[in-house]
């Protein structure tokens, strides 16, 4: 990769994270309502896998999937305009944070039901094999969606009907409040997959350079085989599971162990250490980061509230 690829990859990454600082700011300022799942301390997945995807590749995420939109092409602005609740936003402000959903973008949610997205992911992938389309597709979940009845009969479908899709499970060892380890028997996600017979790799998922290299090994063989391959993402959120959350389950100490392997921290180092970059470059970033959410919230706060009288709109086919 060049100066610019990594000079990319911070840039993405550090707009991820300040959207998500921004959104809990205006979730406490009651401008955001509504359930809100923050993705920071994560960046380096969704920064790394997105950057291998191209605009036609199928993607489906969870309710914690601000940056994941944000990296598929969704503007700033309708992700803003949506979290606002505004008719402009990109699910016409019916969806919220947990339903942002662009077809242009190719970007299928945001879904609130955990496992949900998972089956869906492998519809869009059949239908893309079945068509000879030249599109991959992309599953992102948490690994609390390994115990639900839905991935365990995707996983068993994909493997039998050999549909070409990349399962990406986003391990950040709690499932709401609940640790993996007082959850599941079986904590090893990949020996999950394999139990399928599918392909199965654990990352770095704090680590920018190990997602790009595993994620695309792993397309490579996703598109050459025409089978399901799985990668668990070991990576940790820095947050709480949403903004309701007291966080009661876990000490302050194992975050802050977490927070020193910050990915951002990661990459920024590296960089500077490589001659990649300096601090003016770093501030320029920021500063154009900066007016880019800005400009997102402004948007938002100026766009419209669906009238009253639309409520009854969109409930039935023939009124869409």
């Amino acid at each position: 990769m060049t100066n610019s690829d990594h000079l990319r990859l911070l840039h993405n990454m550090l707009r991820v994270r300040r959207m998500e600082e921004l959104c809990a700011e205006l979730y406490t300022q009651e401008k955001i309502r509504g359930f809100l799942h923050l993705y920071i301390g994560e960046e380096a997945v969704v920064t790394g896998v997105m950057s291998l995807l191209r605009p036609q590749d199928n993607v489906m995420a969870t309710y914690r999937e601000h940056g994941h939109a944000l990296l598929k092409g969704v503007p700033a602005k309708l992700i803003m305009a949506e979290m606002f609740g505004k008719v402009e936003g990109c699910s016409k402000g019916r969806g919220g944070s947990m339903h942002l959903i662009s077809a242009a973008n190719r970007f299928f949610g945001g879904s609130a039901i955990v496992a949900a997205g998972i089956p869906q992911a492998a519809g869009l992938a059949l239908a893309a094999k079945q068509q000879n389309e030249d599109r991959q597709t992309v599953c992102f979940f948490g690994e609390g969606a390994t115990a639900e009845g839905a991935f365990h009969e995707t996983m068993n479908m994909a493997a039998l009907w050999k549909i070409p899709i990349l399962f990406c499970c986003e391990n950040n060892l709690y499932a709401m409040g609940t640790a993996l380890s007082r959850s599941q028997s079986q904590q090893e996600m990949t020996k999950k997959a394999e139990s399928y017979n599918i392909a199965a790799q654990a990352v770095d998922g704090m680590n920018i350079f190990d997602v790009i290299d595993k994620t695309q090994t792993a397309l490579d063989f996703v598109k050459r085989e025409q089978k399901p391959c799985f990668l668990e993402f070991k990576t940790y959120r820095f947050r709480p599971h949403s903004m309701f959350d007291p966080e009661l389950y876990r000490k302050k100490e194992e975050v802050q162990k977490w927070k020193e392997r910050c990915p951002i921290d990661f990459l920024t180092k590296y960089l500077i250490e490589h001659g990649e970059a300096s601090q003016d470059i770093l501030n320029n970033l920021k500063n154009e980061i900066e007016q880019e959410m800005r400009d997102a919230v402004s948007f938002a706060e100026n766009g419209t509230l669906e009238p009253v009288e639309n409520l009854e709109k969109n409930i039935y086919e023939n009124d869409l």
